[in-house]
């Protein structure tokens, strides 16, 4: 807030007056000026305990089906407490811009094909046997993939194994749903045929950093699935070079035949910490939502400390000071994150700062108490 409005005076006359202007849906700038000299996010650092959210999961298969009905999606969302203002349901922000969810796909369920303008993208994190078909291209699925479709793309997803496949879903709802420029719709038929190869842009790019030269001219998907091992052997290759102070081991990725985000509109990021790796800690403008897909560590936000292991998720939101840790002394953890950076570097918003007090470390104020199902057994 600037020192005039804190040296403003309101009289009894003025107050009457704003209440007079609200009062005809108007309202007066010199008394709510809609800016600041930093960000302040209605989202806030948060948790969600994996086995939560397998219990709530649990739940909803004993009481719906999939592919009957209106109900087309078996899928968990995490809201986050701070956009609870917003209805219905806080529009599924796990940030301001990006919505986060687990879906479960059983064995033999179909989950039929949709399309809307929102993007969204699938991490795997648990279970093979299962696949989804974008526009005509089946992918599979296994632990550790990242799967984008774009906006518009038709996508339905089936389990032809036998055990429960589980993937994070993450789509920009909350940023559509504020321009209300969302669209969609149910495709005719239960599944969508496959036109293509299975795998097919997985295949093409079996290179890695080669192209087929139909792909000089930029699409919206020319690889549509990124496989764990590839990413891995990229991180494998990082780890040879000392790490960023910040992030430790991290990729991003991207589109290849553009160089940009392989989503459009949402980032994507998967990121090795070493053993024993401890981050300083830096501040950005773009949001992050994270799942922890394999070891155990914590990460500090603005002085609080959350502690996760496989599974869970957590939120870094807008201009929030963070830094992580790996607490293994015998195994890197991998943390898998999506972020809206694509649209915050568009607008020309992102800024990056990093942390100069205490040689770069937070110190740690409180320790995060995360939620669980009643009936659940804490181990500590």
């Amino acid at each position: 807030m600037s020192e005039h409005k804190l040296e403003q005076q309101w009289t009894p006359e003025l107050l009457e007056f704003h209440e007079e202007l609200q009062s005809k849906n108007m309202g007066p700038l010199w008394a709510s000026v809609f800016s600041s000299s930093q960000p302040t996010p209605r989202a806030i650092p948060y948790l969600w305990k994996k086995q939560l959210i397998l219990d709530m999961l649990e739940k909803a298969k004993t009481l719906l089906q999939v592919g009957t009905g209106s109900i087309d999606r078996r899928a968990v969302y995490l809201v986050n407490p701070g956009m609870k203002y917003l209805q219905p349901h806080g529009w599924g922000g796990a940030t301001q811009t990006l919505y986060a969810a687990v879906q479960a796909l059983n064995p033999g369920e179909i989950a039929p094909p949709h399309r809307h303008m929102t993007s969204a993208l699938r991490f795997i994190m648990e279970g093979k046997g299962a696949s989804g078909v974008v526009n005509g291209v089946k992918y599979n699925f296994e632990p550790g993939d990242y799967v984008i479709t774009p906006e518009w793309c038709w996508h339905d997803h089936i389990n032809e194994g036998d055990e429960t496949v589980l993937w994070m879903d993450c789509l920009d709802i909350p940023f559509t749903s504020a321009l209300t420029s969302s669209f969609f719709e149910m495709y005719p038929g239960s599944q969508q045929p496959i036109d293509f190869p299975e795998d097919y842009g997985t295949k093409r790019y079996a290179g890695g950093m080669v192209r087929p030269i139909s792909d000089r001219k930029p699409s919206p998907a020319p690889l549509g699935r990124y496989t764990w091992d590839l990413t891995k052997q990229a991180i494998d290759g990082q780890s040879q070079f000392e790490p960023d102070p910040y992030d430790g081991f991290a990729v991003e990725y991207i589109n290849p035949s553009t160089g940009k985000d392989a989503n459009g509109r949402i980032g994507a990021r998967m990121q090795g910490l070493p053993v024993g790796f401890k981050g300083k800690a830096h501040r950005h403008t773009h949001s992050s939502v994270y799942v922890v897909h394999k070891g155990k560590g914590y990460t500090v936000i603005n002085g609080e400390r959350f502690d996760w292991e496989a599974g869970d998720f957590f939120v870094v939101p807008v201009w929030a000071v963070h830094e992580h840790v790996n607490t293994s002394e015998t195994e890197e953890a991998f943390l898998f994150s999506t972020n809206d950076l694509p649209i915050m570097e568009l607008f020309g918003f992102e800024r990056e700062e990093a942390y100069s007090e205490n040689e770069g470390y937070q110190v740690i104020e409180k320790v995060f108490e995360p939620e669980f199902a009643e009936g659940s057994v804490v181990i500590k």
